[in-house]
């Protein structure tokens, strides 16, 4: 973490952005990952990325490229191949393995955008989700981007729960849009309604007729 920087406790509203480290700046998703968090720091919030190359790289520089509203923040991961931070960032921390680092994105962030991605991706999502269902964090929508997510919720829908391996009400907390501007708008809403409010957790269900489930 730099010296003199803002700590992790002040007030700010701060989402998680997973996404890959393979996509490249020519490929659309960089484009909208980068667009996403342009809008996200124009509304005051922070982001929150793994720091490295991809979409991290995406998301915190286009948080940076809206004139310095609000924190890019960077939880880099030690990686046998120097997965080095990108220089989008005011705020760093390094990690040596994945599950405090995992530890210290859920306990930042007041909600998760999953971009596409891979292993590490659905590893986030997963215990975001998690720990969701378990009430171990509260009031975090898990907002899937993009038509990736479609065959997964799809089968999470059509095939494992009607096997009763979780509940309906566990689909709850997560979201599936297409574009950030459906991502950012969702997050306005819930943030402006957590504000107003002294709720423990939420029911998301307000939120289903603008943001449905999409995929099944």
């Amino acid at each position: 973490m730099e010296p003199n920087a803002p700590p992790y406790t002040d007030p700010h509203y701060r989402v998680a952005i997973f996404g890959s480290a393979r996509i490249q700046e020519h490929d659309p998703e960089y484009a909208e990952v980068f667009r996403l968090a342009r809008e996200l720091a124009l509304q005051g919030f922070d982001v929150v990325t793994g720091g490295g190359p991809g979409l991290m790289h995406a998301a915190n520089a286009g948080h940076k490229s809206a004139a310095g509203a609000g924190h890019s923040v960077g939880l880099n991961i030690k990686l046998p191949h120097e997965q080095a931070a990108n220089r989008f960032l005011d705020l760093e921390q390094e990690f040596e393995r994945f599950s405090e680092r995992l530890d210290t994105f859920v306990s930042l962030s007041d909600a998760v955008v999953v971009a596409p991605g891979g292993v590490g991706t659905l590893l986030e999502l997963f215990y975001a989700w998690q720990l969701m269902q378990v009430e171990h964090i509260c009031e975090t929508p898990i907002i899937l981007l993009g038509s990736m997510w479609s065959g997964l919720l799809s089968w999470l829908r059509g095939t494992v729960l009607p096997r009763g391996l979780f509940s309906e009400g566990d689909l709850h907390s997560l979201f599936h849009v297409q574009t950030p501007e459906e991502a950012v708008s969702l997050i306005a809403r819930v943030q402006a309604d957590r504000a107003a409010t002294d709720h423990v957790c939420r029911n998301y269900d307000r939120y289903r007729t603008a943001f449905t489930f999409r995929g099944g």
